[in-house]
């Protein structure tokens, strides 16, 4: 199986070689944690990344699609290798997998668009939890996590150049299931103003074991661009066998603003996620406590250097995550970036309770995350 998927992703690389317009983005990264015993539970870990896309354009109108993930890592950052990318190779000092990212066709049109294969089908205008961005919820605390695809179709249809209506449809989140259970149709609408925007959707999971009448699902979210930019992001999840209040809501409130001539970019986000929700760890989600807060706060230095201040709060268990990032870009296509982020929580004060925001990574309690990386665009 390892050799067919490896022949496979040759063929596919040298056929876009030859045929296709190509791109990509490499990542080389060295992480460092500090776990809660201090010196005695350093871990280490070290990565290699690329990301490698091209398209096609057949004779008609169609073009076609792919992109895959090459890494080799070792440390840390082979431990969840296995998850992420299924079967993975060992080498003396590396652990090595290939994951295939995109895989689709579109088919474009004044009036009506396609597309169908695995591909990014998002939702909402939130910058940082992204309810209503359902097939895929989103985890802030991994700074550099590629969006994930699904397997499955959507056509929009443009009634103006401000009003479009999709139809989507997206396959069970478990691959192996054999009686199709868990489908997901839908249909969406997003209008477009010149202040602001609205996108709404309804979907239904089809019935499956843990669900035998299916769920249903309401998504809005808005956007108001005035002085400042307001965003509000909601999703409610209704299982018809077990109706439960509030605890089925994902919501997000925020703003941003620019000062100093566009220099200077803060981002605020409040967060309430219900037990049942889509971003509740219980339903494919990140999150255990219900009320989240992050601000952010990046500053351009000048046109190739900008630092960003971060937190994330957990309003529940008291647990906080500082994130301190600097970028700089050497030269066109080239770019260097330091990372850390200080988890804490009422443990790091001498309290007893721990904190999801510290002890969320990897299934352990680390105090201390840095991250050096450096990245190469083509």
């Amino acid at each position: 199986m390892k050799k067919k998927l490896f022949l496979l992703f040759i063929l596919l690389f040298f056929a876009g070689m030859l045929f296709a317009d190509w791109s990509g983005v490499m990542d080389n990264t060295v992480n460092y944690s500090l776990g809660n015993d201090g010196f005695d539970s350093q871990s280490f870990g070290l990565e290699t990344f690329a990301n490698f896309r091209y398209q096609v354009r057949t004779r008609e109108m169609a073009t076609f699609y792919a992109s895959f993930n090459l890494v080799a890592a070792s440390g840390t950052n082979a431990l969840g290798l296995g998850f992420i990318f299924g079967e993975t190779a060992i080498g003396e000092n590396y652990a090595a997998g290939i994951e295939l990212e995109r895989l689709y066709f579109r088919i474009p049109g004044e009036k009506i668009r396609t597309e169908a294969g695995l591909l990014r089908m998002s939702f909402g205008y939130s910058q940082v939890w992204g309810s209503t961005d359902f097939l895929n919820p989103r985890n802030p605390m991994i700074l550099n996590a590629r969006p994930r695809g699904v397997l499955g179709w959507h056509s929009s249809m443009f009634i103006t150049d401000e009003l479009r209506i999709m139809a989507f449809a997206a396959a069970p989140s478990n691959p192996l299931l054999s009686d199709g259970g868990g489908f997901i149709p839908g249909l969406s609408m997003d209008r477009l103003w010149d202040t602001g925007s609205l996108l709404g959707f309804y979907a239904f999971q089809t019935p499956n074991g843990p669900y035998k009448q299916g769920l249903h699902y309401f998504g809005l979210s808005l956007k108001f661009d005035l002085e400042l930019s307001f965003v509000v992001d909601a999703h409610y999840s209704l299982n018809p066998e077990d109706i439960n209040g509030l605890d089925g809501l994902s919501a997000s409130v925020g703003f941003d603003y620019s000062f100093l001539d566009g220099d200077l970019f803060i981002l605020t986000e409040y967060l309430y996620n219900g037990s049942a929700s889509v971003t509740s760890a219980g339903n494919g989600g990140h999150w255990l406590s219900e009320h989240f807060l992050y601000c952010s706060a990046l500053y351009r230095m000048d046109d190739f250097t900008n630092f960003t201040l971060a937190l994330m709060m957990s309003f529940d268990d008291l647990s906080f995550r500082p994130i301190a990032i600097i970028n700089h870009e050497l030269f066109q296509g080239f770019s260097m970036s330091l990372s850390a982020q200080l988890p804490l929580d009422q443990k790091s004060f001498g309290g007893s309770k721990a904190g999801e925001l510290v002890e969320a990574v990897n299934g352990a309690r680390t105090t201390f995350v840095m991250s050096l990386g450096a990245r190469l665009r083509f």
